[in-house]
């Protein structure tokens, strides 16, 4: 497990960002399919199945897990496709915690929180 300092997280924050972005944009083209998945797996259970949008519902997944996997290979741990949540492991007064941002909260990583408290949890650097 990689561990960043807060100025290590802000460094690498415009390029979590944009994989966020990219994330968060998939996850929500991915949403419009929902009904049409649940029929399809449905009719599968019966013997049929199939959507025809299939091919581009495959091809959001797999851009969504690429995202996810981007964000895994830098270290960071991503919590909420929808809110662009992610955390940091950090270390904090000897254990270990979690720097926490998500997207719309600017440039800076400016919360943490104990890694079983959770979004909840969350207090001020």
């Amino acid at each position: 497990m990689k561990f960043f300092s807060v100025e290590e997280a802000n460094a690498l924050l415009p390029t979590v960002r944009r994989i966020v972005e990219s994330i968060q944009r998939q996850h929500n083209r991915l949403l419009s399919f929902q009904a049409a998945a649940r029929y399809a797996a449905e009719g599968a259970e019966q013997g049929g199945g199939g959507m025809p949008e299939g091919p581009s519902y495959v091809a959001i997944l797999s851009r969504l897990a690429d995202g996810a996997g981007q964000l895994e290979s830098l270290g960071v741990q991503l919590k909420d496709y929808s809110r662009g949540l992610i955390d940091f492991p950090s270390l904090r007064e000897g254990r270990v915690v979690l720097l926490c941002w998500q997207l719309g909260e600017g440039d800076q990583v400016q919360w943490w929180h104990d890694v079983d408290a959770g979004f909840a949890g969350r207090q001020p650097l």
